[in-house]
């Protein structure tokens, strides 16, 4: 295993190699299975024709390479907002270290674009959308529609857009968008209908799950690194940093400005040019600005990065991570993923070859028959009379299969729980009522459950 073994101290930090360690065997590998996208007004989706998740993984002494479409398992649009794009082949080779590093001087900003990648080879984009304020013209400028800001296209500005907020009515189901065709989450991609208190309303005509279900029970899984290399996890994890505690929702260490009844300075005090006036239209949250970071003795809440040193199922000597941070009703909670500064070293990760010797990782993330008995599936709803749903919680790792199974044994409907996906379906509007059995295999393990379909 290829590990990273930290010192507690803030300050000393030994790294230790090991081969094939999470940030080479995390990956989600396929080369057959393509992704599917929805057009607005049409709920049936459409094939893409192009491979999901991640087709190749190789990796030297230092470096990992993963070459990747950007095109998720789950279905990706419409995106109502009127946003022209699709999410398109990405092409694309990351080239990922192995033994990332603190960063012991400035930390580096996070930047527009692609600044992490998920483990099914889509990417991580940070809290902006590339809308600001101009003070000048007291509008908003840059991005589509709008004038181009004081300095140019990208240029940070004193009161930055907050794309959650912002962009909203354009995220799909699994809480993502494209960019040129660059398909992207800002947030926690877990999709809105799985939220507890559910903000849009897209799901429930173009249907998706996202990369993972949360699982308030469990250590959230893997997701992704960020172009520092360091790890970022789901929502939840271990209340003490040695692993120890219950497992709990892992906190931001922002919070909104509730005092700032005028955008006329930032969170440190210094004065800046006049913002956007704080009401209904511009509402506290808008911008990034908004936020104010207070460091926290909790184990739980985050630093100002938005990760922490702690013990993880993948680093059980402990590693620096990120995680996705969410609310109590787990709507997604600014920094959201990683910022608005990297820990560690960033570099832009993205190649266009590979250019060492390198050995090509073939092995698949097989679910061993204790993880397979630890997985948690809900079959809802029962009784059921037109459409059955198998719900897996945390991140599905490799191919599940899920079938109806009729009281004589006989398999009546097949589907399969993919390897980035979260959710099967049946349609059982044409099936007799009786009781029924639906059974999830993979890996050579297997559960059954029954089920009741009324008419």
């Amino acid at each position: 295993m290829k590990r990273i073994i930290l010192s507690m101290s803030l300050l000393a930090f030994t790294f230790m190699s090991y081969a094939q360690g999470p940030a080479i065997t995390s990956w989600l590998q396929n080369t057959t299975v393509t992704g599917t996208y929805y057009v607005q007004g049409n709920s049936t989706a459409i094939d893409n024709n192009i491979l999901v998740n991640c087709q190749k993984v190789e990796y030297s002494d230092d470096f990992v390479y993963v070459t990747a479409t950007g095109i998720p398992a789950y279905p990706t649009g419409p995106f109502p907002d009127g946003n022209p794009s699709q999410a398109s082949d990405q092409e694309a080779i990351y080239k990922m270290p192995l033994n990332p590093q603190p960063n012991t001087g400035n930390a580096d900003n996070t930047t527009g674009g692609n600044i992490g990648i998920f483990i099914n080879g889509v990417s991580l984009f940070d809290y902006r959308d590339g809308v600001a304020w101009n003070p000048l013209t007291e509008a908003l400028c840059g991005g589509p529609g709008n004038p181009t800001c004081p300095g140019g296209m990208g240029s940070q500005q004193d009161w930055n857009r907050d794309a959650i907020p912002a962009e909203m009515p354009g995220f799909d189901c699994s809480k993502a968008h494209p960019a040129m065709g660059n398909y992207h989450h800002h947030q926690n991609p877990s999709a809105f209908k799985l939220d507890i208190n559910v903000v849009s309303d897209i799901c429930n005509l173009y249907d998706a799950e996202g990369l993972y279900a949360i699982d308030e029970t469990a250590h959230s899984p893997l997701i992704g690194f960020a172009y520092d290399g360091f790890p970022i996890y789901g929502a939840y994890g271990f209340k003490n940093t040695d692993g120890t505690g219950e497992i709990t929702r892992i906190k931001s260490g922002y919070s909104l400005r509730t005092d700032m009844t005028v955008r006329d300075t930032h969170a440190d005090g210094s004065s800046v040019d006049m913002g956007a006036p704080i009401n209904d239209d511009y509402p506290l949250g808008y911008f990034r600005e908004d936020y104010t970071f207070t460091a926290s003795d909790e184990p739980d809440v985050l630093d100002e990065h938005n990760g922490r040193f702690a013990v993880t199922p993948e680093y059980p000597e402990g590693t620096y991570a990120y995680y996705a941070t969410v609310d109590e009703n787990w709507n997604s909670a600014y920094p959201y993923v990683v910022g608005p500064t990297f820990y560690g070293d960033r570099e832009n990760r993205k190649v266009d070859a590979v250019n060492e010797t390198t050995t090509i990782y073939t092995g698949s993330v097989a679910i061993s028959e204790a993880e397979f008995d630890a997985m948690k599936f809900s079959v809802i709803p029962n009784p059921a009379t037109d459409l059955i749903a198998v719900q897996v919680s945390g991140l599905t790792q490799d191919d599940l299969d899920v079938e109806l199974i009729d009281m004589n044994g006989k398999s009546i409907i097949q589907s399969r729980i993919s390897a980035g996906t979260t959710i099967a379906y049946f349609d059982v509007s044409t099936v007799y009522a009786g009781t029924y059995f639906v059974r999830i295999s993979g890996d050579g393990n297997s559960t059954v459950s029954k089920v009741v379909v009324m008419k």
